[in-house]
């Protein structure tokens, strides 16, 4: 047994709660349950009750057992003085308040049904399993899980929309500046992102500006920074590089030791850090107000068509300095815009309009509706248990549901686990 549980019992009532009586005997009706605490002080503020027919305001106190009260101390807290209503899944001790009153007590067990309670200990007792309910996840009803995912999406993006905020208070409001820093990121995908992050942190983005009407030299500063120009390269490419390099290092003083080493272990040649670097150098050098086209664009065509660039003429027949490969154009792919739609676009669309105080939660739904479902181990182990994940909004949902909720038991929070334990 669990607080927790006798939190969610009491704040979703579930229980008999036509016939309540207190320890007292006395007569109890819940005109309202409170707003769940999730600080120090009472679990529950602000509970409405009519106790033997007279009224009552105040706050809710909720133990395993009702001598928790006292090992727990609130006897002396006075944070306590307003408790109405001592709710208890064992009433073991009467609780007075400081004018030797009895505060009402409300023994649980009586009023709980017993397939509640069997649910709730089957859900919480799974041992060795992926998830808790993941023997019973196939029976959840696919409304319940549309609507939650869809929940979950959104919480997703709240979180996301913090890191964003903290980015935009170290940039000092500057949104094509905290833009730039997440495309970096996801630029460089897991292998590469917090390189490509700190490549990106350690160049000031009035020195971006300055330099992009030159892909030339955003591609030195960017390979530069990434300590990619560090070697000896007898290639009049390289060589050009280095120069511009040294450069730019002198004019804007630049400093790239903080900056995380790029990997190209495991990587497809696709994928390598060359070829994604100076696709960002040719996507800045194609358009000067990126942040303010993102904005104004909704259309998922258009988005598509805006990040649909290639690399600088020398990679199309390279993967990586001093080795030369067969002539290929090397664009930036529709999975790939995907993912940047996925962890970068929408996030920042999302916290843009949550800065200016609107909503476009309809908007972006759709968008992400019409993005394929991306492809982990998350998502495939829950489409597993159950086929849930069509779309992207569907496939971020279920990260969020393991990481935020799964993996730290919090099954009374979910809709899905509550949907098991009232069945």
């Amino acid at each position: 047994m669990q607080e927790d549980f006798l939190h969610y019992v009491w704040q979703h009532k579930k229980m008999d709660i036509v016939h309540l009586k207190t320890s007292q005997y006395e007569t109890l009706e819940i005109i309202s349950v409170g707003q769940h605490n999730i600080n120090s002080g009472p679990d529950f503020f602000n509970a409405q009750l009519k106790i033997s027919e007279q009224l009552w305001a105040g706050n809710v106190e909720i133990h395993i057992k009702s001598s928790d009260w006292f090992i727990h101390n609130h006897e002396i807290d006075k944070a306590y003085d307003n408790v109405i209503l001592h709710v208890v899944w064992e009433h073991d001790t009467e609780i007075f308040r400081k004018d030797n009153s009895i505060i009402p007590t409300l023994e649980l067990k009586q009023y709980v049904d017993s397939h509640v309670f069997k649910n709730y200990n089957k859900l919480l007792s799974a041992k060795n399993k992926w998830i808790n309910c993941e023997v019973d996840f196939a029976e959840v009803d696919t409304f319940i899980l549309e609507s939650w995912l869809e929940r979950l999406y959104i919480e997703r993006l709240e979180r996301k929309s913090q890191t964003i905020e903290v980015l935009l208070q170290n940039s000092r409001n500057n949104w094509e500046s905290v833009l730039f820093k997440m495309l970096a990121k996801n630029f460089g995908l897991k292998v590469n992102g917090d390189a490509f992050f700190s490549m990106a942190n350690s160049i000031d983005y009035t020195i971006i500006r300055k330099l992009q009407i030159n892909q030339t030299a955003l591609e030195a500063l960017f390979f530069g920074q990434a300590g990619l120009l560090d070697e000896d390269v007898q290639e009049a490419y390289f060589l050009e590089l280095q120069k511009e390099y040294r450069f730019l290092k002198q004019k804007f003083q630049l400093d790239n030791t903080k900056v995380v080493p790029i990997q190209f272990f495991r990587l497809r040649p696709q994928n390598f850090p060359t070829l994604r670097l100076s696709q960002l150098a040719t996507l800045y050098s194609l358009h000067s107000n990126l942040f303010s086209q993102i904005i104004e664009t909704n259309s998922q065509k258009e988005l598509y068509k805006l990040f649909h660039v290639a690399t600088s003429s020398f990679w199309e027949t390279h993967y990586s300095f001093g080795k030369k490969s067969k002539s290929l154009s090397k664009k930036i792919t529709k999975p790939f815009i995907d993912l940047l739609l996925i962890n970068t676009i929408i996030p920042i669309k999302f916290a843009y309009a949550k800065y200016q105080g609107k909503d476009i939660n309809d908007i972006l739904l759709e968008l992400i509706q019409h993005i394929a479902s991306e492809k982990n181990s998350i998502v495939t182990a829950f489409n597993n248990l159950k086929k849930v994940s069509y779309t992207a909004l569907q496939s971020q949902a279920l990260i969020q549901l393991k990481t935020e909720y799964c993996d730290q038991n919090k099954c009374l929070q979910c809709a899905i686990g509550n949907a098991l334990i009232i069945k």
